[in-house]
């Protein structure tokens, strides 16, 4: 079984599984808070820019786990149209989940990237990155956010996910690529030697590490 030292160390060796990647309009998103430095190690070990991608799950008002659909920032929404038929969620409810989470979302923007704009995914790939990844829902949501914001195309790369969510995200992204898959697959952390959990500083002071470079 795979095993990495910590999330830098699964950046860099994930890398090595991205090198072949076009690179002139390719932009690595990491999936705060843990996806960001391994997102740090690809981003510069292809010498392209990083930013972070902020999405938010609308949860069901009576089954908050279970997502209508999703935002991202500059008013980017996504609707689970089956779940929100099924559960008969009035116009009223939705919006004030959407903008309890919109404000959520926008002080994370605010906190993490400081003065910096977004970057813009318009006609760009967009490569999403996270540590890991056991079932696929933020992922996903993180897929259809990033076409919401014109990106061309859609890749999610993470060291370790389960073979379920390879295969659900397959059906929301352009390619798929993890540096392994194993069939048992209890939790992300079962991988890591360090799976420490990260604060908003670090990931504030890895995107300004990035954006120096």
């Amino acid at each position: 079984m795979t095993r990495f030292r910590d999330r830098s160390d699964a950046g860099r060796r994930l890398a090595t599984r991205l090198a072949n990647l076009p690179r002139d309009e390719l932009v690595v998103l990491g999936l705060p808070r843990g996806g960001v430095p391994v997102a740090y190690e690809v981003a510069i070990a292809l010498g392209v820019p990083l930013d972070v991608i902020l999405v938010r799950k609308l949860g069901l008002p009576s089954q908050p786990e279970l997502a209508m659909g999703a935002i991202g920032e500059d008013g980017v929404k996504v609707v689970n149209d089956e779940v929100l038929g099924d559960a008969r969620v009035t116009e009223s409810a939705f919006a004030r989940v959407e903008l309890r989470e919109r404000e959520v979302l926008r002080r994370r923007a605010e906190r993490f990237r400081g003065t910096r704009a977004r970057r813009s995914l318009v006609g760009r790939t967009a490569l999403i990155v996270d540590d890991g990844i056991a079932t696929g829902s933020t992922a996903r949501a993180a897929c259809r956010v990033a076409y919401a914001h014109g990106a061309a195309q859609v890749i999610v790369a993470t060291p370790i996910a389960s073979p379920r969510a390879v295969a659900r995200l397959r059906r929301e992204a352009d390619a798929v690529i993890v540096f392994e898959s194993p069939e048992t697959f209890l939790a992300i952390g079962q991988f890591y030697d360090d799976f420490g959990q990260l604060t908003d500083d670090d990931v504030v002071r890895i995107l300004t590490q990035a954006s120096a470079t």
